[in-house]
């Protein structure tokens, strides 16, 4: 069976969050290999920030699971997401 996309999409969030250090920390998401979505995570403020590659809409979260939804929405074909660092 397949795990779950929506779950893979927060635990790289949740990696992000539990980095030590005081830096951005930024991922990349991908669908067949097209890059779809930047997510920073700021830790001084807590928020994380979506850019949608496509159209270069940016939008600010301080909700793991509202980011993790839109990035899904993103990503809706269920293909793997892929990590570019």
């Amino acid at each position: 069976m397949k795990g779950s996309q929506l779950v893979a999409i927060i635990k790289r969030l949740e990696a992000m969050q539990d980095a030590d250090s005081s830096e951005i920390q930024t991922r990349r998401f991908e669908k067949n290999g097209e890059e779809r979505g930047l997510v920073t995570f700021d830790p001084k403020t807590e928020t994380f920030e979506l850019e949608e590659l496509a159209d270069h809409q940016t939008f600010q979260f301080d909700n793991i699971d509202l980011v993790a939804m839109e990035i899904f929405d993103l990503l809706d074909d269920g293909t793997d997401v892929q990590d570019e660092q």
